[in-house]
């Protein structure tokens, strides 16, 4: 008899998952705003709702794995994994592909580092 950790994870939709996200980046940009910034100059930076859809699958996936920090090609497997698992999705997992040092984008000492 199977225990409930041996049953395949059960993802949420991607309508629910989008909805989410969406609600997340109202958020975001509601407190940028609060905080008396020009939406000229941080709407560009934000990513869109479904890029977000695909930083929170992938966060998924991190926290999944100990919460490990992804290496460049582990990055480039989960995020191909992501597109393959929801298709319309994959026009921006390849704009996060094409990110340069997107898989370390919090980390400014790798950046620095590379300098």
């Amino acid at each position: 008899m199977a225990t409930h950790d041996d049953l395949p994870r059960r993802r949420a939709s991607l309508e629910l998952l989008r909805a989410e996200a969406a609600d997340e980046l109202s958020v975001l940009v509601h407190e940028r705003l609060r905080d008396g910034e020009d939406p000229w100059d941080f709407m560009e930076d934000l990513p869109t709702v479904d890029e977000l859809v695909v930083l929170m699958l992938r966060a998924e996936n991190i926290a999944e794995n100990g919460g490990a920090r992804p290496n460049r090609a582990r990055h480039y497997r989960v995020l191909r994994q992501i597109a393959l698992d929801y298709p319309p999705l994959t026009r921006a997992v390849w704009r996060l592909l094409g990110n340069e040092e997107n898989h370390r984008r919090w980390d400014a000492a790798i950046r620095l580092d590379a300098q």
